[in-house]
């Protein structure tokens, strides 16, 4: 239906039968109607789609995908969404919200070298280009967006964009048929060929996906991905985001350098990546090891292999319903990631520890009851915290006061990963 039909319907009601998208609908209504208002602004009123793609919580598995490791995750009920439609000039024009208007010709899309990397317009041309590498149908189209999923705040902004793209040309030109598990793929083709970071797929896979998944990567093109059915709100606890203040610009060098450390000690061991090298094997390589490559790659290296158990105990302890056992893997996580991970600050800044202090004011807030640990890629942004619920609005008010007002974001788990709303 054309862009005026589909305000009229949001209008009328019609979000309110995506309770399992959000928790309170009528409360989007004004987002979705902004959007739409958007893109009649720019493009004309013509027939188009709405599309919301989920930003995503990292559980469990911290920098293990990259190395063909196991992950947990889950899709939060903060979201991408879009307002797109097909154009006839073989032209993507983009616009979303805060940032100037784009335009990519789709016939370039085929050629990485076209795109200066680190750049938004190579995260599109990325996508579309991996698209035409898989012999999907693309065009051009007509794309506005607007998102909750705020850069920087570590629930996956950058891959939620990315799948967004792709989840717009599965609609617009493959008949919504092109697989969630396949958009996240592509989407990660997109990072690591035009834009230029050496990324894995979870948060890919996780924003496209939705709900609490367990992902394991050993076979890297056709991953195992478990839906796991836990509602951490009937077991009385919340997920809480603490966003520090730091952003992730200008450390693309620091995340780079945990998958490069990583792989360049599974390549002195004869491997591609760290899975399926044993703890044992590389102990008995560590002074060859030290010499080489250094202390931080071999503390690294055995972040990811004990790293990677734990994940299977996060998510034994889930299925189980035994919350104490998969409180007590998300603590190590945290505790792993900052001595051997070593992402919880960039040394870069030292002044800057925004992460080490949320963790801290956690601690001692908890006082070992629920977990914390870094979220997501780490060096700035974000920490998670399970707390009990009737101890959210205190812990939210702590927090607030150090990071700021609105720094304390409690979330949900979103069923659904990347979708189109039919309004009908």
């Amino acid at each position: 239906m054309k862009a005026s039909e589909l305000k009229t319907r949001i209008n009328e009601g019609a979000l309110l039968k995506y309770r399992e998208l959000y928790a309170c609908p009528e409360g989007q209504k004004a987002r979705f109607i902004s959007a739409i208002d958007t893109f009649i602004s720019l493009y004309g009123d013509k027939e188009a789609e709405l599309l919301s793609v989920p930003g995503r919580s990292e559980i469990s598995g911290n920098h293990t995908d990259h190395n063909r490791g196991c992950v947990l995750a889950g899709a939060i009920d903060r979201d991408v969404i879009a307002v797109a439609a097909k154009n006839t000039d073989g032209v993507i024009r983009f616009y979303s919200e805060g940032y100037e208007r784009e335009e990519i010709v789709v016939a370039d899309c085929s050629d990485p070298s076209k795109f200066e990397k680190y750049t938004s317009a190579s995260l599109i041309a990325g996508t579309v280009g991996g698209f035409i590498s898989k012999g999907y149908e693309v065009g051009g189209f007509d794309i506005a967006i607007t998102s909750e999923v705020l850069k920087g705040s570590g629930i996956s902004s950058s891959a939620a964009f990315e799948v967004m793209i792709g989840n717009a040309l599965s609609n617009l030109y493959n008949g919504g048929k092109v697989a969630n598990t396949e958009l996240a793929k592509l989407a990660q083709y997109a990072e690591n060929v035009y834009f230029g970071k050496p990324c894995g797929l979870m948060d890919q896979m996780a924003c496209a996906v939705g709900g609490f998944v367990y992902i394991d990567f050993e076979d890297v093109k056709n991953p195992e991905v478990v839906p796991i059915d836990f509602s951490l709100d009937k077991a009385g606890y919340a997920l809480c985001i603490v966003n520090t203040g730091g952003n992730h610009a200008d450390l693309n060098e620091d995340y780079a350098s945990v998958p490069r450390e990583m792989k360049a000690v599974a390549s002195e061991l004869g491997r591609d990546v760290l899975r399926g090298i044993g703890e044992d094997e590389l102990i008995a390589k560590i002074p060859e090891l030290r010499e080489k490559l250094g202390d931080r790659a071999v503390l690294r290296a055995l972040h990811f292999i004990r790293e990677n158990k734990r994940v299977e105990k996060a998510k034994a302890a889930l299925l189980d319903g035994r919350l104490d056992g998969f409180f007590k893997a998300v603590n190590e996580s945290g505790a792993s990631s900052f001595k051997y991970l070593q992402n919880v600050y960039t040394t870069v800044n030292v002044s800057e520890q925004g992460l080490s202090l949320a963790l801290a004011l956690a601690d001692g807030f908890l006082d070992g009851e629920g977990a914390s640990r870094v979220h997501g890629g780490g060096f700035a942004g974000t920490v998670q915290i399970f707390v009990k619920k009737e101890r959210l609005g205190e812990l939210t008010r702590l927090m607030n006061s150090v990071f700021g007002e609105g720094s304390a974001m409690a979330l949900n788990v979103r069923p659904v990963g990347a979708c189109r709303l039919d309004l009908t």
